[in-house]
Parts: C-alpha cells; sequence; structure tokens
C-alpha cells in the first residue's frame, strides 16, 4: 500500500496560537483553568487538557468567581465577554485572529445599518459568537437555496460574511446567488475563509485523484475537517473522518491500493502519526509525502499572556 500524505495538513496558526495560550496559562497560574466551550474541535486535544486539570464550560456562570477564563479559537460574543467581566474572571482572549475579523466586519457593516448575511452553520461556535456582535442585524444561511428564502426589508443596504471553515466551492455558490439576487449587496475586500481552510482543502482537491480511499485526521464536530472528507467524496473517492487509529476498519482497505491521509486545521499531528504507524504495521504501507503549498503564518499569544512568554 502507498500512503500520499498530505500537506499543509493539521495545526493552523489560530489553532496553535490558541493552544500554546492554554499551556502557557496552565503554567503560569496551575490548574483549575477554565475554557469557554472546546478550545478547538479535537477530542484528542481537548482530552489531554481535561488530563491536566482544564475544565471545558458551556456557561460562563459555571466558572467560580475570579476564576482564570480562557475564550476558545472560535471566538464569543459581546454577552459572554460582558459575563465574565461580571464574575471578575481573569479573561484571556484566543479567539483566532482572522474569527476576529469577521467579527470587526460585522460590527462595521451593523453601522452603518445594513442587513448582514452570514454564511455559515447553524450553532456552529464560531457562527454564535459572529452573530451575536449584532443580532438584530444577522441573518444566517447555509446554502443557495436559503439565499433564495430571504426577505430583506432593504436589498441595496445588505452585506455578507462567511465563517471561517466553510467549503471554498459551496461558499463560492452561495455568494454568487447572493450577488444574483442582491446586485449592491458588500462583501469583505478579501476572503473570510481561512487560508489553512483554503490550502488544506487545495490539497485534497488535487490529490485525492491519484487515491482509492481518503483518511481525515479530525473529529466530528470540526468544520473544515468535515469539509475535507466531503470534498474527497465529490469527486468519487470514499473519504472517512476519524480521530485517530481506533476508528480505522478493515473493511475499508479491501481492494486499496493508494491511500490519501489528510488532517484538519485542529487535528494534531501525534494523531497522524499513530495513524501512519497502524498502515505500516498491518498493510505495509510507505508513505510519499506530497507538499502542494508552503505555509509559514504564524499569530501572536493573547496580550495578557505575552509578557509571560517572554519572561
Amino acid at each position: 500500500m502507498k500512503v500520499l500524505l498530505a500537506s499543509p495538513r493539521g495545526f493552523c496558526a489560530g489553532v496553535n496560537m490558541a493552544i500554546d495560550s492554554l499551556e502557557l496559562a496552565l503554567e503560569a497560574f496551575g490548574s483549575p483553568i477554565y475554557v469557554y466551550h472546546e478550545i478547538v474541535h479535537n477530542q484528542y486535544v481537548v482530552n489531554h487538557f481535561r488530563s491536566r486539570g482544564v475544565t471545558f464550560l458551556d456557561s460562563v456562570d459555571e466558572a467560580p468567581e475570579g476564576a482564570t477564563l480562557l475564550f476558545s479559537a472560535h471566538g464569543v460574543s459581546p454577552e459572554v465577554r460582558a459575563a465574565a467581566k461580571a464574575r471578575r474572571l481573569r479573561a484571556i482572549d484566543a479567539t483566532c485572529p482572522l474569527v476576529t475579523k469577521v467579527h470587526l466586519e460585522a460590527i462595521k457593516y451593523a453601522k452603518q445599518g445594513r442587513t448582514i448575511v452570514l454564511i455559515g452553520h447553524e450553532g456552529h461556535d464560531e457562527v454564535i459568537g459572529t452573530m451575536g456582535e449584532a443580532p438584530e442585524a444577522i441573518v444566517l444561511v447555509e446554502s443557495p437555496e436559503d439565499v433564495d428564502r430571504l426577505e430583506i426589508a432593504d436589498p441595496d443596504n445588505m452585506a455578507y460574511l462567511t465563517q471561517t471553515t466553510l467549503s471554498v466551492d459551496d461558499t463560492a455558490r452561495v455568494i454568487a446567488r447572493l450577488r444574483e439576487r442582491f446586485p449592491n449587496i458588500a462583501g469583505p475586500a478579501k476572503s473570510d475563509i481561512c487560508y489553512a481552510t483554503q490550502n488544506r482543502q487545495e490539497a485534497v482537491s488535487k490529490l485525492s485523484a491519484e487515491a482509492d480511499l481518503t483518511l481525515v485526521l479530525g473529529s466530528q464536530n470540526s468544520s473544515n475537517s468535515q469539509r475535507l472528507a466531503e470534498l474527497s467524496k465529490e469527486s468519487g473517492v470514499p473519504a472517512y473522518l476519524i480521530d485517530g487509529p481506533q476508528d480505522l476498519r478493515p473493511e475499508w482497505f479491501d481492494g486499496v491500493e493508494t491511500v490519501l491521509v489528510t488532517a484538519g486545521a485542529s487535528a494534531p499531528e501525534k494523531t497522524v502519526e499513530a495513524v501512519l504507524d497502524l498502515l505500516a504495521a498491518e498493510h505495509n504501507a510507505t508513505v510519499e509525502p506530497r507538499l502542494v503549498r508552503e505555509e509559514s503564518v504564524s499569530f501572536p499569544l493573547p496580550r495578557e499572556l505575552r509578557a509571560l512568554a517572554s519572561s
């Protein structure tokens, strides 16, 4: 068996920043430390930090007054920030800067009095945070069909934004339909879909044609990981989204000669290595690294932690 190992894959700059922030907070303040929602959508990462005394919360009110609370990479609404302040929590903001960009765009468009169409997945942490910036001004859509159902009071005063982890192709179709229905709709100067999401999708698009099967390392609640598996399936190549080697099934490999292995932006390289080790042991697999695009992006730590990192 041959394994095509896609690159880029795995952690993006925003995930690296969020995980480094939590590591540094643990070193500086010790446990318990609280995180609002999962630090990133990956079970391996979440379980690793749980074992070190981190508690993941669904409500700020669950944190004891005065405790240390870290906001996850997906961002939070102003309401959550206010609740943390009211409980005198030491808040550390590990929101990905690319998500912050979308929040700032939402605030700008709302101040202009525009109706904002947010393209994203209902219930996703990032979408909840973005909509919280201007709930009275934002409507959520996921598909061109959703666009067809929109009823807007002032169709000449609109703008659109997108979740950062969507399918590039699917999002382009929604934006095209928005522009058809609302020719004067404004949009961001640069795509809201993050560089890492685009790069990992590009790698799957280019490499899956050479494979009989695609394995995507990532958790089921990871939007960008889900998109990678969907992209492979759309090109006619079966794909499975897995957390690690424990999820592999022998029947997947019947008649398979070439496997594409990649990882979502929140999946650690350790899980990739564990899958490669199992494929080598059980299928005598050889690994062929395939670089599609270089990445050199990095983000600074939250300002609350920068002094600690330099000391």
